[in-house]
């Protein structure tokens, strides 16, 4: 190397006199010529090829020629040339017959063609599109480095050693270093958008993939979002769009095509064993396994596969997914691992450098620098990978939920019944969580063996074998580990299906919130809600007690392998003398190893929360799906006919028995075919079955052309009116108007406070049954579909309007009438219209032909008509139906709205014309229409009210004793460190320390003292958490149980689910993680500090400076960030809301075919989640990036005082000062991270406590009461001037009513639709409190009771019929106060003796959510059985006997004469033949009383109830 840097070979390559052992280092001028300038140029090289195809492949258009891309050309351009020149300047020389070593040839040459590849790299990246790159910015500071050490070296040659300088060479390499400089600073720089890219015409792209490098790795590309939300707090409109790779459309196809090549490979060793005539079913994968579908066989041939079918692997579906871009991050973690070494290393020299009093000074401070060098970069690199791992994360939970979102679209009816809506919410929201959560840490499980591994393998360098005894240490707490792991699994396997059953009964009790008001029942739910809950807190205390264990031996692990290690070294050969640097080196690595060790446990929980999450998954996403192909929609194009139906058997899943058999029909074109049978025939079924919902065991069904469904119970969403009859198709104003006024709408519209554009609530709870049955009417009409499947969509409404609607609509004459119609109805009016009647019977068509043709036969149809036409002909001539029926199984609101259009309902905005206001008046009122509440996010600061309360819910005295355990666990870590700082200091005498024992006892009992404290505050933090998850959730369940049905109405359940699975999750496991690690990491920080101060005073100078950049930097970062988790909380309420709404309709969805609609809509909401999430991720990384550099500043001034006063120093005070400075980043980091959630998180508490300050009901129970004994006695009812109104800013919607009921009287309420009826029921129930007057029962005024003392004496059969999931006997008893016999008794008056005595549990029989799986006509009967069971004096009926056939009907009818004879009843009724009997009937019109009296009398007056009477032909 000599003889290629000189010719004479005087210039030697390295000299360690000139270089390390003076007091002015230089390196050696061959080293500067080779070295110097040959590392950039190889750097640059060795990265082309790779730059080279990544550039190639992230193609993002090109960009337009800038000044900046000029400039960087120009300069790499003049470069080339000066480095060139320099070349040729020395053959210039040769030829003047100077001798030139071969180094003043190629170096030069080198460095040129290097300089040409810049050039070259930098104009491909514009073409590229690349804005910046970290690649080219590195090779130019290298280039800028090695040449500012050849610069100095000319400098101080030029000064020392002036008549050897070659002047051309240092002015061409002056010029080299300043254009290197200039190209440096461009390059800092990033250039525009490439043209055609979409961050141009988007308003608010996200600045990452413009921001240059620099400010990529200091993310101070978020620092523009960060000042704003400093200023003023950051609302939506202020989010960055999402990028295009991190969107919902872009990243669950990518997972959900994995899946499915996976579930395929799983299927395949099946598949070649099984042969049937059946078309193979698919169950699981997505739907692109068309093409997997078996040959149909002549001959049946099953044969069971030998190998058992494997579970197809979710986790491989995710790795393939999302694997590649997370590998980014296991590179960075290991450079990032292999960095942290580095600082125990420089503190040995450092130690070392203290102990020399001979080093020069130069390097203690180069020392201080590669120290403070290091700690940065090891910050970029540490949070670039953090970066990668949320970022994946991000994308895991955004395709997780989207792939559960599109399986819940097409799954099996018996699938679905397996999973509950709340279930399967779970799924979306809390699995796909845990996998986020896993994400950050999963890498821990390779990086920690490592990381451990490294430091022993330091360790032993420095201590020698005596580190096995430590290493014996650690290895016995594994197996701890091990089982403490285990049984944290079973817990939380446990704590899952518990957290499950809690929210479905949630779910149902916040859906039929109604009927446990109506019925007094909301204690027997609390109950029941409340057991659920105490067994989960059962086994959160379990896995409090494990977590205490778990952090015990965690925390006391690195001190005990200390211990140990530094007693065995000391122990085993007196001669061992524990130094500062054996001690403080071990120490720091030591604590290097307490990360890993500490983070294991973490990552193992995390790992097993993940898998139970995988498995629940997976389970779900291997359901069944219905199979697309059992309705052939092609065969039937071209034929004369809608529908074939041919030796049909269909079944809800292929293990139950068939629901429908022998289905044999031909329905040709434009034909009404009317479906007609008892309760429970499979009426219904068949429309599920022709669209495809049900599993084919048999037959063919062909349809033709597109079909609408209107299902038994309307399925509305909560949108506007008009949105919810357009269903996603464009408006066409002349052809809505039309079907607005077919589907007798428009009086409603008027009603409405702002028309068609009001807003319906969740689950339609602000219509009436009528309107909802209408509206989805309607939607179905406005598809313009040629055929439609209507499933007695007239039950719901007037007679006058279910005429209106036949005619308008369905019949001869309406607007279908070219269209194909399948009517189920239970109305014999229409029938005589029908071109084909088919008559059902369990399940087959027993009969089939037209009206005349029925009658002629003289079977069961005629019969059946006989007995029922002579008391229902007239009625039904005009009436739209004998049934009444309502949208969903216990919407919270319409249960009281017999009325077809009762605007009159239980809610705010929609009671526009209930006091007979002139329609339209509040139109110009603003957010007329508006009915529910969004989420709304809190701004500023968490208050401290909010801490307080929560250390309320604790117990204050459990509150301050933990911190006092804190504390003293901090002070026993501070003196047992000092203690060892003193034991290093001791002199050695003949090559051995004294008193080494003593040393060694105390160090050890301190360690004693630490883990006692550790191990009671994990106790008494996690029993407090129990106690406080306990209170809180009491608290809010008492307060949402007791909220008005106002409230039900204005909040989405989405909101209050919300409430008790996230946020209470949340109190529950994080909160108090959360607040031992702040506890934690916060007395760490003052520890640091106080050693620090002690053992350099001069630090006192910096460290207020840097306190209050700190805490500048923290508050700075907390008010965007604690905004940017409220709005990501917010923006999941309706992402929830969106889910459980879809989950309800899927039958609906895929029956209009708009499943692509749904699932964008549900992008949407996802990626409207992720807009918040993802900024608040990138803002915790540029936090902690600015935090690290405070603690480099730390760690780098600790050192460089203790350079300074390196004199005045012991060696054991220096290691000290500087372990524990090395320490401070992580810990402020930590610190900071932890204030944020801790603030993040108590907004959980926040949120809980809210609902204490709502509006609430009255009391339950009034203490004394004032209830005589027996009330009711005779039933008698005074109703004294009695007005009510919804909300204070509407009208009256029932004014001065007077009316005296006797005891024992039938009464009948009429009234057009807004008239005031239901209000009138509601008022009696105290539902809806009175503004004036006041009513009486028996004597006794109403207001003066408490709402269950009033709701239990009086009884209601609603119009919904609400069932809960639970026994049959818990629906109708749910507070067991009735003997069997008594319930028996019920049910038999009630018809349901025989049904209920067929099932194989009886009476324990368990119904499904909602009662699903009873028919609707039966789930009236047990609404029967119940009014039976409480047989008060007071009976109200809405229209109880809707939804069943006519037979049952009269049953019921008779049943409640008899057993009712000396009850009062009030019956609000649409068919009025009902009432004809009855005493009295009140007609009310525009909430007033219009006449009073019998009906033979009202008759005769000809006043109001004449004229209906009239319209329903009984006179």
């Amino acid at each position: 190397m000599d003889e290629f840097c000189s010719v004479d070979g005087s210039e030697p390559f390295w000299d360690w006199n000139l270089t390390w052992h003076t007091l002015n280092p230089d390196f050696t001028r061959c080293f500067q010529n080779t070295v110097l300038i040959w590392v950039p140029c190889v750097y640059l090289w060795l990265c082309m090829p790779f730059y080279y195809w990544y550039l190639k492949n992230h193609d993002r258009g090109y960009i337009c020629v800038t000044h900046l891309n000029r400039a960087k050309t120009v300069i790499a351009f003049l470069l080339w040339i000066i480095c060139w020149s320099d070349v040729f300047y020395s053959f210039w020389e040769r030829s003047q017959g100077a001798v030139k070593a071969p180094v003043e040839y190629i170096s030069p040459l080198l460095l040129g063609i290097t300089m040409v590849l810049a050039g070259l790299l930098t104009q491909y990246e514009r073409l590229k599109g690349a804005q910046s790159s970290g690649i080219m910015l590195i090779f130019w500071l290298v280039a800028l480095l090695c040449a500012t050490v050849s610069f100095r070296s000319k400098i101080l040659q030029a000064v020392n050693e002036d008549a050897t300088v070659d002047r051309f060479r240092f002015t061409t390499f002056y010029m080299y270093w300043v254009l290197v400089l200039v190209e440096l600073g461009l390059n800092c720089f990033s250039d525009q958008p490439p043209f055609f890219s979409k961050a141009v015409n988007d308003p608010n792209p996200c600045p990452e993939a413009g921001a240059s490098f620099l400010s990529n790795i200091t993310f101070w590309w978020i620092t523009g979002m960060m000042l704003y939300g400093f200023k003023t707090p950051l609302e939506e409109k202020d989010l960055w769009s999402l990028r295009e790779v991190d969107k919902s459309s872009t990243i669950v196809p990518q997972l959900m095509r994995q899946w499915s090549n996976e579930w395929h490979k799983a299927q395949r060793p099946l598949e070649k064993a099984l042969y049937s005539p059946k078309r193979s079913l698919r169950s699981g994968g997505r739907g692109e396994n068309k093409d997997t579908k078996l040959p149909e066989e002549s001959e049946i041939l099953l044969q069971k596969s030998s190998k058992r079918r494997r579970e197809p692997s979710l986790l491989l579906a995710l790795c393939l997914t999302y694997g590649p871009y997370f590998l980014i991050s296991t590179l960075y973690k290991i450079i990032h691992d292999i960095l942290i070494f580095v600082g125990p290393e420089i503190l040995r020299l450092l130690i070392r450098f203290v102990n020399d009093s001979n080093a020069p000074i130069w390097q203690g401070y180069f020392y201080t620098a590669l120290l403070f060098i290091c700690a940065c970069v090891q910050t970029f690199i540490l949070q670039k990978y953090f970066h990668v791992c949320f970022v994946t994360g991000m994308r895991v939970r955004t395709g997780v939920a989207g792939a559960v979102y599109r399986k819940a679209m097409v799954i099996t009816n018996a699938a679905r019944r397996t999973s509950t809506v709340g279930e399967i919410v779970n799924l979306m929201s809390v699995d796909a969580q845990r996998f986020m959560d896993l994400i950050t840490y999963i890498n821990m499980l390779w990086s920690a063996p490592l990381q451990v591994v490294l430091a022993l393998y330091f360790l032993w360098q420095n201590l020698g074998a005596s580190v096995l005894a430590g290493v014996a240490v650690m290895v016995l707490m594994v197996p701890v580990n091990a089982v403490i792991a285990t049984k944290t699994k079973t817990y939380q396997v446990a704590q899952m299906k518990d957290k499950d059953s809690r929210i479905k009964l949630m779910h149902e009790v916040l859906n039929g919130i109604k009927v446990l008001k109506l019925y007094a029942w909301e204690l027997a739910f609390k109950d029941k809600v409340s057991a659920i809950r105490e067994s989960e807190l059962r086994v959160l205390k379990k896995s409090a007690y494990l977590a205490a264990v778990s952090t015990f031996t965690w925390v006391c692990a690195p001190f005990l392998v200390a211990l140990s290690t530094f007693g065995v070294y000391v122990m085993v050969d007196e001669k061992n003398v524990l130094d500062a640097q054996k001690a403080f080196v071990s120490l720091a690595l030591f604590n290097i190893l307490r990360f890993p060790l500490n983070m294991l446990p973490m990552v193992i929980s995390s790992v097993v929360q993940a898998s139970v999450s995988m498995k629940r998954l997976r389970v779900f996403l291997s359901h069944e799906e219905l199979v697309e192909d059992s309705v052939d929609r092609r065969a039937a194009t071209g034929s004369s006919e809608s529908i074939v139906v041919t030796d049909g058997t269909f079944s809800w899943s292929n293990d139950d028995p068939p629901s429908l058999k022998r289905i044999n029909i031909r329905i040709p074109d434009g034909m009404l075919v009317a479906v007609v049978g008892h309760v429970g025939s499979g009426k219904s079924s068949l429309l599920s079955a022709l669209l495809g919902e049900m599993q084919k065991q048999e037959g063919s069904v062909s349809i033709k052309g597109s079909v609408a469904y209107m299902p038994q119970q309307a399925w509305i969403q909560n949108k506007t009116l008009q949105d919810n009859i357009l269903f996603g198709r464009e408006l066409k104003e002349s052809w809505y108007r039309e079907v607005v006024e077919a589907c007798a709408l428009l009086p409603d519209l008027e009603m409405l406070s702002a028309g068609d554009k009001t807003e319906i609530g969740e689950k339609g709870v602000n219509l009436s049954g009528g309107q909802k049955q209408r509206v989805g009417l309607a939607r179905a009409l406005y598809c313009d579909c040629s055929l439609y499947l209507l499933d007695d969509p007239l039950s719901a409404v007037d007679a006058h309007v279910g005429k209106h609607i036949f005619d308008k609509v369905v019949g001869p004459q309406g607007i279908l009438k070219n269209r194909t119609r399948i009517l189920v109805t239970h109305g014999l009016s229409y029938l005589p219209q029908a071109d084909l009647i088919l008559v059902m019977v369990d399940g087959e068509i027993t009969e089939m032909g037209s009206y005349m043709e029925l009658l002629g036969r003289q079977g069961a149809f005629a019969e059946f008509l006989r007995t029922y036409a002579n008391s229902e002909q007239q009625e039904d001539r005009s009436a739209g139906s004998l049934s009444r029926r309502d949208l969903d199984n216990g919407g919270p609101a319409a249960l009281l709205q017999p009325d077809s259009g009762t605007a009159t309902q239980p809610d705010g905005p929609l009671q526009g014309a209930d006091g007979g206001k002139s329609p339209g008046k509040q139109e110009n009122r603003p957010q007329a229409g508006k009915l529910t509440e969004a989420d709304k996010a809190k701004t500023g600061m968490v208050k401290p009210a909010v801490f307080w309360e929560y250390m309320k819910a604790i117990g204050l005295g459990l509150s301050f004793f933990s911190i006092f355990l804190f504390l003293c666990h901090h002070v026993a870590s501070l003196i047992s460190n000092y203690w060892l700082s003193l034991w290093t200091d001791d002199p050695v005498i003949n090559g051995t320390q004294l008193y080494t024992h003593m040393r060694l006892g105390v160090y050890g009992a301190l360690g004693v003292t630490q883990g006692v404290a550790v191990f009671s505050y994990s106790i008494s933090v996690s029993i407090g958490g129990v106690m406080a998850s306990r209170y809180l959730h009491e608290t809010m369940l008492y307060n949402v149980l007791r909220s008005p049905m106002s409230f039900f109405e204005r909040t989405p359940t989405g909101n209050l689910v919300n409430r008790f699975a996230k946020e209470m999750d949340t109190i529950d496991t994080i909160i108090p993680s959360i607040i031992k690690m702040f506890m934690g990491s916060m007395f760490n920080v003052v520890s640091t500090c106080a050693i620090i101060l002690v053992a350099t005073p001069l630090i006192a100078v910096v460290i207020p400076p840097l306190g209050l950049l700190y805490f500048f930097v923290q508050r700075f970062y907390v008010a965007t960030s604690r905004q940017l988790k409220r709005l990501e909380s917010v923006s999941r309420s309706p992402m929830l809301s969106h889910f459980t709404e879809t989950l309800l309709g899927t039958s609906v969805i895929r029956a209009f075919g708009e499943q692509e609609r749904f699932i964008s809509e549900c992008n949407r909401h996802i990626d409207h989640n992720q807009k918040a999430y993802f900024p608040s991720i990138v803002a915790n990384r540029w936090l902690a990036v600015r935090l690290e550099f405070v603690g480099s500043c730390i760690v780098m001034f600790a050192a460089l005082f203790a350079v300074v006063s390196r004199d005045s120093l012991s060696p054991g005070i220096v290691g000290l000062s500087i372990s524990y400075a090395l320490q401070v980043t992580a810990s402020l980091n930590w610190l900071v991270r932890m204030t944020s959630e801790v603030e993040t998180n108590v907004v959980a508490v926040e949120r809980v406590k809210e609902y204490g300050d709502t509006d609430k009901e009255a009391e339950w129970q009034v203490e004394p009461s004032r209830m005589p004994q027996g009330w009711p006695t005779n039933g008698y009812i005074e109703i004294r001037n009695f007005s009510l109104r919804y909300r204070d800013d509407l009208e009256l919607a029932l004014k001065d009513v007077n009316v005296t009921i006797e005891g024992g009287e039938k009464v009948g309420i009429v009234g057009r639709t807004g008239a005031g009826k239901s209000s009138l029921t509601l008022g009696l129930f105290r539902i809806i409190e009175a503004s004036e007057g006041s009513v009486w029962i028996d004597g006794v005024d109403i207001a003066i009771l408490g709402l269950h003392e009033l709701r239990s004496r009086i009884t209601i059969i609603p119009q919904d019929p609400v069932l809960f999931s639970g026994t049959l006997r818990m629906n109708l008893d749910p507070f067991n106060c009735y003997s069997d016999e008594d319930l028996w008794q019920a049910l038999e008056l009630a018809h349901l003796k025989n049904f209920v005595s067929g099932l194989p549990d009886k009476l324990n029989h368990e119904c499904s959510e909602g009662g699903e799986n009873l028919s609707l006509g039966q789930r009236q009967l047990l609404c029967l059985a119940r009014a039976l069971l409480r047989k008060t004096k007071v009976l109200v009926l809405d229209e109880a006997t809707a939804a069943v056939d006519l037979e049952t009907d009269n049953l019921i009818q008779s049943t409640i004469r008899s057993q009712f004879k000396d009850c009062t009843v009030l019956t609000i009724a649409h068919r009025l033949n009902t009432i004809m009997d009855y005493t009295r009937v009140l007609v009310l019109d525009r909430g007033q009383m219009a006449e009073f009296d019998s009906p033979s009398n009202l008759i005769a007056k000809k006043g109001i109830f004449y004229r209906m009477a009239k319209d329903s032909s009984l006179v």
